[in-house]
């Protein structure tokens, strides 16, 4: 999967706008459909992030009911698939994940799909994904909530429980929730880098940590004003720029005018993880920018991001980014 780094973005070149069409059923879900605005459909060139058109799409529309008690007004149909880079299907529409698709809708996302449009679904929308067929014999996934019902409707499709989004070949699902930023990050850095999906991480303040049954390469944002006061805002950008240095938790307190005791309190207060962990992530998200956009070697990135060691360096990168710092970059060199 992905991971992300730090600091400004740079521009990528880029020869025309990235089109995300969302297709909406019925009673949409509002998060997962936010998470795809949130990503696409914000205009961030100013921050080097690639610019993306995004438009929302049903052939329910063009109003469509939300259970919140509202409506949504749509501008596009099923036309919208064949103009899209990449369809995402938010949720499989209501009342349940077990509704029966209007064929049209299932031809239209095949079509889309063989002249090279990028599929991805966001919680139960992997069963209308399913339904086209394009998952079969393939990995998947889904909310775990779903898990039995989409094992048994979808016999012949390898699901994969305990991940949070998987996928190839263009066709990628992923579990509820925010397993949904979780792909979309990984996807933002498959297509433009590093530097540009961290921006847009930065800019949602993930959370700081996320767990799953297999390795996701994605960044831990480093804390914004938004999370932390003035304080221990300015020891963090000094910790950014002095990672070859030994780094204790009395130093840090010291720069902050705080009790070592005070400052680990408020330090996990506002960032959810302890000084020195956050540190050693630190560490491999500036190991893994150099892998990806250098030519130095492991022992030279260890000793410049305070490893110590290309053995020291090679555990913690395993841990955290669930691959060895060679296997990183021979994957993400050319994302660079």
């Amino acid at each position: 999967m992905t991971n992300m780094s730090t600091r400004t973005a740079n521009p990528v070149r880029q020869q025309r706008e990235h089109r995300v069409a969302v297709l909406l059923f019925d009673r949409p879900a509002m998060f997962e459909t936010a998470v795809a605005i949130e990503v696409w459909g914000n205009d961030r060139t100013s921050q080097g992030v690639p610019y993306s058109e995004l438009r929302l799409c049903s052939n329910e529309g063009p109003r469509l009911r939300v259970d919140v008690g509202f409506d949504l007004h749509l501008d596009h149909g099923l036309e919208a698939l064949e103009w899209a880079d990449t369809v995402i299907l938010p949720n499989g529409g209501r009342p349940d994940p077990l509704i029966e698709y209007d064929p049209v809708v299932l031809e239209a996302l095949r079509r889309a799909h063989s002249r090279g449009a990028r599929l991805l679904s966001f919680c139960s929308g992997a069963f209308a994904l399913a339904a086209t067929g394009l998952l079969d014999h393939r990995e998947a996934t889904t909310h775990w909530t779903y898990m039995n019902q989409f094992r048994a409707r979808h016999p012949s499709i390898d699901l994969q429980p305990d991940v949070l989004y998987c996928g190839s070949d263009g066709l990628f699902t992923s579990a509820g929730t925010s397993a949904a930023i979780d792909l979309c990050l990984h996807l933002v850095r498959e297509d433009w880098g590093a530097e540009v999906a961290n921006t847009v991480a930065r800019r949602m303040v993930v959370p700081p940590h996320r767990d799953g049954g297999q390795a996701q390469y994605i960044e831990q944002p480093v804390p914004t004003s938004v999370d932390v006061d003035a304080d221990l805002r300015a020891v963090l950008q000094w910790v950014e720029g002095n990672l070859e240095r030994q780094l204790t938790v009395e130093e840090l307190a010291r720069r902050a005018a705080m009790t070592p005791r005070t400052f680990a309190r408020r330090f996990k207060a506002a960032t959810g993880t302890t000084p020195l962990q956050w540190i050693l992530h630190q560490r491999v998200v500036a190991s893994q920018r150099m892998l990806e956009t250098t030519t130095l070697s492991v022992d030279e990135i260890a000793a410049t991001v305070g490893f110590g060691s290309a053995a020291a360096l090679r555990q913690h990168f395993t841990k955290v980014v669930g691959s060895t710092p060679s296997a990183y970059r021979a994957t993400f060199r050319h994302a660079a």
